[in-house]
C-alpha cells in the first residue's frame, strides 16, 4: 500500500497543474485555431468559413508590413544580441576584477518588464525630452536624433531597446558555455603556441554550437511574440512603421473587430514558433540519444 501511495503521490500533486495547463494553454490554442476558420468578428461566432481568413490575411497590406518589420527586427535583434552577448561573455571570461559586481549590471535589464524598457527608451529617444533635447540644452543645436518619429528608422529604435534588454541574458548563456569548456583542451592549444584570439576562434567558439542554437531559439521566440515593448515604445507607429505580427493580431482582434483574421494571424505566429522549437527539441533529443 505504501509503495502504491508513493508512486501515485507525485502524479496526484501534479495533476491539477497539468489539467490547468492542458485547458488554458493547449485548449485555448485549439480554440483559437477553430476561431481562425469561422466568421467571428467582434465576438466569437461559429459560421464555418474554412481557410478564407488565411486568404484574406495574406492579402492584407498591413500583414505584409508586419512580416517585413518582423524580418528586419528579428534578424538585427538576434544577430546583434548574440554578437554583443558573446563579446561581453568573452570579456568576463578573462577573470577580470569585480566580475561579481559587473555581471549583475549586465543582467539587470532582463529583470525589467518590456513595458518598463519601452517606456524608458521612449523618454530617452523622444526629441522633445530625450537625448536630442539634452544635446540642444548643452549647446549642440545641430544635433538631431528623431528616429522614433521617423517612419524609415522607427523599427531600429525597437531593435535598440530589445538588444539592450536581452544582451545581458545572452551574455550569461555564453559565459556558462565558456566556463564549461574543458581547460585541458585550452592548455594543449596554448602549449602548441596558439594565441588567445586563435583559441577562441578555432576551439572555444566552435565548441559552443549548442549555446548558439539555444540563444537563437530564445531570441527568435522573443522576436516573434514581441508586443509590449512595441506598444510602450512606439505604439506600432509612426503610422505602421513598427507594426509586428503580435500588434497586428491584437489590433484586428480587439480594435478592428476582425476576430477571425486576428485568430488566423495568431496561428501563423504559433506555426513560426513551432518551426523553430520543434527542430531544436528534436536535435537535442537526438544528441541525448547519441550520448
Amino acid at each position: 500500500m505504501t509503495e502504491v501511495f508513493q508512486r501515485w503521490l507525485p502524479r496526484l500533486v501534479l495533476a491539477p497543474s497539468f489539467l490547468l495547463v492542458l485547458l488554458f494553454v493547449y485548449g485555448f490554442i485549439l480554440y483559437t485555431g477553430y476561431l481562425s476558420m469561422t466568421d467571428s468578428r467582434m465576438l466569437p461566432s461559429y459560421g464555418w468559413v474554412g481557410f478564407e481568413n488565411y486568404t484574406k490575411l495574406f492579402a492584407l497590406r498591413h500583414w505584409d508590413t508586419a512580416l517585413k518589420n518582423l524580418a528586419i527586427f528579428g534578424i538585427l535583434y538576434i544577430v546583434i544580441s548574440s554578437a554583443l552577448g558573446l563579446f561581453l561573455a568573452i570579456l568576463l571570461d578573462q577573470k577580470i576584477r569585480a566580475e561579481g559586481f559587473i555581471r549583475p549590471i549586465y543582467l539587470y535589464p532582463m529583470a525589467l518588464s518590456f513595458i518598463v524598457t519601452g517606456t524608458a527608451w521612449k523618454w530617452f529617444l523622444d526629441p522633445g525630452v530625450g537625448i536630442e533635447n539634452t544635446m540642444h540644452v548643452w549647446g549642440w543645436t545641430s544635433f538631431h536624433f528623431d528616429w522614433i518619429k521617423n517612419r524609415d528608422f522607427a523599427i531600429y529604435t525597437v531593435v535598440m531597446a530589445a538588444v539592450w534588454q536581452s544582451s545581458g541574458f545572452v551574455m550569461a548563456m555564453f559565459l556558462a558555455g565558456l566556463r564549461g569548456v574543458d581547460n585541458e583542451i585550452i592548455k594543449a592549444a596554448q602549449i602548441d603556441g596558439a594565441s588567445g584570439i586563435t583559441i577562441y576562434r578555432r576551439i572555444i567558439i566552435p565548441l559552443m554550437r549548442p549555446v548558439f542554437l539555444s540563444a537563437f531559439v530564445v531570441l527568435a521566440h522573443l522576436a516573434i511574440k514581441a508586443y509590449d515593448l512595441v506598444i510602450a515604445l512606439t505604439g506600432g507607429g509612426p503610422g505602421r512603421a513598427t507594426e509586428l505580427p503580435a500588434t497586428f493580431m491584437y489590433s484586428y482582434t480587439f480594435t478592428r473587430n476582425q476576430m477571425g483574421i486576428g485568430a488566423s494571424s495568431a496561428i501563423i505566429m504559433l506555426i513560426m514558433i513551432f518551426s523553430i522549437i520543434v527542430p531544436y527539441v528534436y536535435s537535442e533529443l537526438r544528441a541525448g540519444e547519441q550520448r
